[in-house]
């Protein structure tokens, strides 16, 4: 059964109730007994358990992802038409 939260709007009075979906929306404020009781708008709440997907891929957080290398340069830049080399070995 899901847990609806209600608002008074005319005295600010707020709580939670345990309702079954087939059950009517409420409308009279326990409180003051007004006629302007009514449901709010939450964000559900729930917990993810076991060994499925949330466990091996999201559970941890995110990640950053994995940032390449520059490239090295040991190796001698290509050769530019043999301009000005003694010994070209690119051609």
């Amino acid at each position: 059964m899901p847990i609806y939260a209600y608002r008074c709007n005319s005295c600010g009075f707020e709580k939670d109730h345990l309702q079954k979906l087939s059950d009517p929306v409420l409308s009279t404020c326990p409180e003051c007994g007004a006629a302007s009781y009514a449901k709010q708008l939450t964000a559900a709440g729930f917990q993810l358990k076991g060994k499925g997907w949330y466990a091996t891929d999201f559970k941890g957080g995110s990640t950053p992802p994995a940032v390449e290398k520059p490239p090295t340069t040991d190796s001698a830049p290509p050769c530019q038409n043999c301009a000005g080399a003694e010994a070209c070995v690119g051609s």
